[in-house]
């Protein structure tokens, strides 16, 4: 392969010429001709026109050659050119016979073959022209190598390229870049759907936070000035901030059901909230509510209280003192235990002990059906059948007025065992009611009570009293259900101030423990003993 041909390229007309070049006509010899005609003013062919005289000006500076700018010879003479000699220095040898040094320079003859882009950017380089070749001296016939190829009038790329492709490329077509386009604006138009359709979404699912956050939208809170009328709100005994809220929505008081709780914890407010019935206003802001709840004046007294180990004797008089009510409205609704479906001739130990918290206007029967409600929870959860309901809240009530909380189970089986060998209980609760001193803050029992053949006093009657002897509790009710394991006959409480009990199945045992008890008595005859 010859050097020309190792060192041009060949042209790729897919990429650079398409199909421009498939009809241009078919290529002559590329023999070099000289145009003669005059180029355009303002034309490309005169601004290389222009760049070549520089050059030839600019060359024969540099050697010392005067140079005249001859016309080039006709197109239609036929005769080529004669070749201008190369310098010494430029040729490395002297000049031929057809021309001497002194010989005017003729203007380089062109060639309109394509020039690839390497030769031309090399030409460009050397005489600091950014924008056109330099031209070439052109040499002998066969003389030439493929460096020096002849660039002057350009070629076929000069044709379809323009002075800015030569920097940034061939141009893309103009379909392509439509192409483009459209595919760009789809993908924008994609991206803003996108965001409209994310922002609905946020805004459907947190615009209520999104509002509260930024202030916008209706407050959650009244104005003040609007507060007006009277309701009555109940707080429950161990409400907390965020049902006592809802409490003051559910009777108008707040605007909102949790502005009252946030109020509470924007502020850091730390507050108790004691249960009854308070007497507050319609549309009052969350401050306003916790000022009227910490008010003493706007709480009525309808909160009551039944004690464990209590009675209707010790209970109803306080019930009727706190509700203002009479205490015969109280004695009458006790009356008859029917009207609440109890089937005993007393409703001692049905009202459960707990506190209760009452509307204005509460009546007593009211009242007392609230507690036996109550009382009959109790023997659900404990797993108390109905036909025994009776029985076993009155062995709970003796467990309750009896022994400790820890001891419940082991007096509830010194209570089965001695019933189950007929034996008499003997305990001074049950005398102590029956002659009605149960209430009187000790321990032992008179001699009178003792002996009084009341009903309820198992130290004459053998088995269960006739009814139970107070208001047992949860523990005292599961205790009757549940006895511990044990052979204990006898138990007493050998220090009052702890409530330590000895248990004991012998009856020696027991009189031990009963010389415990009076040795602490009178180290304490102050202990209720």
């Amino acid at each position: 392969m010859s050097e020309r041909e190792s060192a041009s390229s060949p042209h790729d007309t897919d990429a650079r010429l398409g199909d421009l070049f498939e009809n241009l006509p078919a290529p002559a010899p590329q023999v070099p001709v000289a145009d003669t005609s005059a180029p355009v003013p303002g034309s490309r062919r005169a601004a290389r026109e222009a760049a070549r005289r520089a050059a030839r000006q600019q060359h024969a500076g540099e050697h010392g050659l005067e140079t005249t700018d001859s016309p080039a010879p006709s197109a239609t003479s036929g005769e080529a050119p004669a070749p201008a000699a190369a310098s010494a220095s430029q040729a490395g040898r002297p000049p031929s016979d057809a021309t001497t040094a002194t010989e005017p320079a003729r203007a380089p003859e062109t060639t309109a073959v394509p020039v690839p882009r390497s030769s031309r950017d090399t030409s460009v380089e050397e005489h600091g022209d950014a924008t056109r070749p330099l031209p070439r001296v052109s040499a002998p016939a066969g003389a030439a190598t493929a460096s020096e190829a002849p660039t002057v009038g350009g070629g076929l790329d000069d044709l379809f390229v323009s002075g800015d492709d030569e920097h940034h490329g061939p141009r893309a077509p103009k379909k392509k870049r439509r192409k483009g386009c459209l595919i760009a604006l789809i993908v924008i138009l994609a991206i803003i759907g996108g965001i409209v359709a994310g922002g609905v979404w946020a805004w459907n699912t947190y615009g209520d936070r999104i509002s509260d956050a930024m202030g916008w939208g209706d407050s959650k809170d009244w104005e003040p000035g609007l507060a007006n009328g009277e309701v009555y709100v109940t707080i429950k005994s161990g409400d907390t901030g965020q049902p006592v809220s809802a409490a003051l929505h559910d009777a108008g008081v707040t605007k909102t059901a949790d502005v009252f709780y946030d109020y509470l914890i924007d502020e850091g407010i730390a507050v108790t909230f004691y249960p009854g019935v308070y007497r507050l206003q319609k549309k009052m802001t969350a401050e306003a509510a916790l000022a009227a709840l910490q008010d003493e004046k706007n709480k009525l007294e309808n909160t009551v209280s039944v004690a464990e180990g209590g009675t209707i004797t010790s209970s109803l008089p306080a019930m009727a003192e706190t509700l203002g009510l009479p205490l015969s409205d109280f004695e009458a609704a006790v009356a008859d235990p029917a009207v609440y479906g109890v089937q005993a001739q007393s409703l001692e130990g049905w009202l459960f002990p707990a506190v209760y918290t009452f509307d204005p206007g509460v009546t007593a029967t009211q009242v007392i059906q609230q507690m036996v409600d109550r009382t009959r929870e109790a023997l659900d959860a404990a797993g108390v059948p109905a036909d025994d309901a009776q029985r076993v809240l009155t062995i709970a009530s003796i467990i309750q007025r009896e022994g400790r909380t820890d001891d419940f189970p082991k007096v509830s089986r010194v209570i089965e065992n001695r019933l189950a060998i007929d034996m008499k209980l003997q305990m001074d609760s049950t005398a102590q009611y029956g002659y009605g001193s149960l209430h009187e803050g000790v321990v032992s029992s008179s001699a009178e009570a003792l002996e009084d053949p009341n009903p309820w006093n198992t130290y004459v009657n053998t088995g269960l009293p006739v009814t139970p002897i107070a208001s047992p509790s949860e523990a005292a009710i599961k205790a009757a259900m549940q006895p511990a394991d044990g052979p204990w006959l006898y138990f007493v409480t050998v220090n009052l101030a702890t409530g330590e009990t000895q248990f004991s199945e012998t009856l020696a045992e027991h009189e031990q423990g009963v010389e415990k008890w009076r040795e602490w008595c009178k180290a304490n005859p102050d202990g209720g003993c």
